[in-house]
């Protein structure tokens, strides 16, 4: 198994900015802007529940990882960094997670 993490992904993520589309996939979502990386995220998050509902264990594995890779495009996007996601994780690891959604309040 590889060393390989999250926040490796997220490094070259943010280092595919300065990219040329033409070249870069990542640097082409940039510039198509964050209603164009939402809608892959979104895209890609359906394909990964349709993987998981059909007990398709392959495919589950490489949905969950164009879902992953779409959402750390979205955060960079975004201004938000993976460090900030993992904290925001890591507060709500201090109560039950029924406790912890009801003190967020009822969203829609």
């Amino acid at each position: 198994m590889s060393d390989f993490s999250l926040a490796d992904l997220s490094r070259i993520i943010a280092s595919k900015r300065g990219a040329d589309a033409a070249q870069s996939y990542t640097k082409s979502l940039f510039e198509a802007g964050t209603p164009r990386i939402a809608k892959k995220f979104g895209e890609e998050a359906v394909e990964t529940v349709i993987a998981a509902m059909e007990g398709d264990r392959k495919n589950l594995t490489s949905e969950a990882a164009d879902t992953l890779y779409h959402l750390l495009v979205l955060l960079e996007a975004g201004g938000v960094t993976l460090a900030e996601v993992l904290a925001e994780l890591e507060t709500r690891t201090v109560q039950s997670g029924h406790a912890e959604k009801a003190s967020r309040g009822e969203r829609k």
